[in-house]
């Protein structure tokens, strides 16, 4: 670059045999002396070495020399001032070369370096070239650096030691030697021709702005060093880092044309810290909707507080996606979980509160809360220490009084809940590897379509993905893998979760999780849970299972359909209910668990693969589909595919609705369970009543409350032999365990008929 040839920059001062009058004694400013008719200043015609030049006899301490025209200094841009000195007689002086930086507003620039490196004049008749470098720039090479404040120079030289010698000096040249200063073949502008200083401890705001303003399509050069930034910047231009920047966590770096993360590891020289200030820049308006992690791996010493990352946002509701890389937990105190034990006491009348809670100012929001009378997955949403109160993000099912609490505040990798609420922030093709270390992430308390799409959660210490409110809502996790970290255990031993849900609407679809005690425990409704694959067995002999998906609303409008269960089951409970007991409303109902593979190996005989278990009395089923099913165990079979857990209390089957149990599949099944039940009963001596046994065949050995239809197959005969065409009726409900039907006929038959039973009504 050559702005002489480039641009047309006059930068070559007039010689002095066009006048004196140009040339000042101070420092070059309108005004100021000039040599125009001074005693110690002479024009030469012809001298032998220079040809005409000006004589100057030194009469002062420092003897000035400078340009009055304006020398333009343009950031960027280097300017080499070059003059031919030689002594005539007297003293022998210094000269060096000097200028005076002024801005735009004709004020000086202070605290600038204003003269270059003095040579002495050793002897007369020699011709001495003195010269200096001035720029913006604080670079190799330049004597002068005036940073970007300073726009023109008044340029000269200065003669320094004894009076009364004499020089003559040659024309003075200026030309541009900003070339010197480019990288070969390379479209680069570097921020320190623009005054950085990588010192660790000027402010470089201005100088990168500058150098972004003028690239203009170029790339912009951060070389070694460190430069600081006192607020923020935003870079048009690309910007290749080989120095780092440092800046205050509330201030931004917003990196517009190459924004990724390998820019910001780059910037900042640690990952962590580069993923954060990337992570902060996502969030405002680097006009990229998604941070690419560009396959990299980033190495996580401690919990990332995602909102902490990014002070001035407390809440966000606009679409960013973070992409295509790794976050590796790297193991450390840091990730140890913290456990606090306290007092508090519960009520129904305002069942997400623990109030009187003693210790409260060490207990963390986003604590998993432990205690008689408290769900699975019960967390610390939000908290008030002064009054005493931890709302939590459900109620508990018989907790009333006061008890001891214990609270375990598990660490997670990527922890939003710092945000107050969060919605439609996605990750995709991201693995968030906890190698035992750590949990992988937390949501905000509130939000809506979180998404997790083609990500690995893999061996997480404790959980895969917490809600510990809200944030869940819509939640979309799609084609993901969960690898728990207690696959080595037998399952009672195991303690995992991959994910959990407090709100309505998540979406699970075509995900894989292995040996979790829990693969989804879903509170709310409206779920689709389609196309996964989970899996929770051990090598153990008639071995215990646990829940893989576990429902815990009664009125659920869910959906369960094309998964494939294995070694795991479906659990129905309303384990947050704070008044369980069934008074009012629909009780267990809408729910269709359809089209699933059912496996099962080396389990109890007891063992079965849906699991309706009731947290209080009167409950029943009120529409329940359980349809196109196939339900195999091996190695030992089970005895049925369907129970009631009465841990807490049976259901009641004298209420049973709309219960559908049909086109499933068993093997190894002792009793598969339908509803419609067809049965065939052969009535071999007369009589008027035929008792018909249901033989533990209708779901949940629930009642035979209706039949449907009675088919008579072949002719009825009474004990003579003579046909009958007879109609019977039923009594439903029959027998000490109400699951027998009887046909009353009006006199003693025998035959053979088919019945149609129902578990409902």
């Amino acid at each position: 670059m050559n702005k002489v040839i480039t641009d047309g920059l006059q930068l070559m001062p007039a010689p002095f045999e066009a006048g004196l009058d140009q040339w000042s004694s101070g420092d070059g400013t309108p005004g100021s002396d000039t040599y125009d008719g001074a005693v110690n200043a002479a024009l030469v015609a012809a001298d032998a070495d220079f040809g005409g030049c000006l004589e100057l006899q030194k009469t002062e301490s420092t003897q000035r020399l400078r340009y009055m025209v304006q020398t333009p200094i343009l950031p960027g841009c280097y300017l080499q001032v070059k003059a031919r000195v030689k002594a005539i007689s007297g003293a022998l002086p210094s000269v060096r070369i000097a200028g005076w930086a002024g801005r735009a507003n004709n004020t000086h620039v202070t605290g600038v370096v204003e003269t270059g490196s003095s040579t002495t004049l050793t002897s007369y008749g020699r011709v001495f070239e003195i010269t200096a470098i001035v720029g913006t720039g604080s670079r190799s090479g330049v004597d002068m650096p005036w940073g970007i404040s300073a726009t023109y120079g008044h340029l000269g030289l200065d003669l320094i030691g004894p009076n009364g010698g004499v020089v003559r000096i040659d024309d003075i040249e200026i030309t541009d030697i900003t070339s010197a200063f480019l990288r070969d073949m390379l479209s680069l502008v570097d921020v320190t021709d623009y005054g950085a200083i990588g010192d660790g401890v000027q402010d470089n705001t201005a100088a990168f702005e500058a150098a972004d303003a003028a690239a203009n399509g170029r790339r912009v050069l951060v070389p070694e060093g460190t430069f600081r930034l006192s607020s923020t910047v935003s870079l048009d231009s690309e910007v290749i880092f080989e120095g780092t920047v440092v800046m205050a966590t509330d201030q931004m770096l917003l990196l517009r044309r190459n924004f990724d993360f390998p820019s910001y590891a780059a910037a900042f020289g640690n990952e962590e810290l580069g993923f954060k200030k990337a992570f902060q820049a996502l969030l405002n308006n680097v006009d990229h909707e998604s941070l690419d992690l560009k396959g990299r791996m980033i190495s996580v010493t401690a919990p990332i507080d995602m909102q902490a990352a990014v002070p001035n946002r407390s809440s966000y509701a606009t679409r960013r996606v973070i992409r295509n890389g790794q976050f590796s937990a790297v193991g450390g105190s840091a990730w140890d979980t913290d456990i606090v034990t306290a007092q508090a006491t519960y009520s129904t009348a305002d069942s997400r509160k623990l109030t009187n809670v003693g210790n409260i100012a060490n207990i963390p929001v986003g604590a998993l809360v432990e205690g008689s009378g408290v769900g699975r997955e019960v967390y610390v949403r939000d908290k008030n220490t002064g009054a005493g109160e931890l709302t939590l993000s459900k109620p508990l099912f018989d907790a009333v009084g006061t008890q001891t609490f214990t609270f375990r505040d598990f660490k997670y990798m990527l922890d939003f809940s710092g945000f107050s609420q969060l919605s439609k922030f996605g990750m995709t093709e991201i693995e968030v590897q906890c190698s035992s270390h750590c949990s992988a992430i937390r949501l905000a308390p509130s939000g809506t379509v979180f998404s997790l799409d083609h990500c690995f959660v893999s061996r997480p210490k404790d959980r895969g993905i917490t809600s510990i409110g809200t944030g869940c809502q819509g939640i979309l996790v799609d084609n993901c893998q969960f690898l728990s970290s207690e696959e080595p255990l037998d399952v009672s031993s195991r303690s995992s979760i991959a994910l959990n849900a407090n709100a309505n609407d998540a979406k699970l679809r075509n995900n894989r999780a292995t040996k979790f005690r829990h693969f989804a425990l879903l509170a709310g409704g409206n779920h689709t849970v389609t196309g996964n694959h989970f899996f929770q067995g051990d090598e153990v002999a008639n071995g215990v299972r646990t829940a893989g998906l576990v429902l815990t609303e009664n009125y659920n409008a869910s959906t369960v359909s094309d998964n494939y269960i294995d070694n795991c089951f479906v659990e129905w409970t309303n384990e947050y209910d704070p008044t369980p007991d069934f008074t009012s409303g629909f009780s267990f109902s809408a729910l269709s668990i359809t089209d699933n593979v059912f496996l099962s190996g080396d389990v109890a005989p007891w063992f079965s693969y849906i699991v309706v278990k009731p947290y209080g009395t009167g409950h029943f089923l009120n529409g329940f589909t359980v349809s196109g099913n196939k339900f195999r165990s091996i190695n030992g079979a089970i005895d049925r595919v369907e129970r009631v857990d009465t841990s807490f209390s049976d259901l009641d089957f004298s209420r049973t609705r709309m219960v559908f149990f049909e086109g499933n599949t068993y093997h190894n099944v002792t009793h598969p369970a339908a509803s419609p039940l067809r049965l065939e009963h052969v009535q071999n001596s007369a009589a008027t009543a035929w008792t018909i046994d249901t033989d533990l065949q209708l779901p949940f050995e629930g009642r035979a409350r209706k039949v449907d239809a009675i088919t008579a197959i072949g002719p009825l005969r009474t004990s003579s032999g003579s046909t009958r065409f007879a109609t019977p009726y039923a009594q439903v409900e029959q027998g000490s365990n109400r699951d027998q039907i009887r046909l009353q006929w009006s006199e003693a038959l025998r035959g053979e008929v088919q019945v149609i039973v129902r578990v409902d009504r």
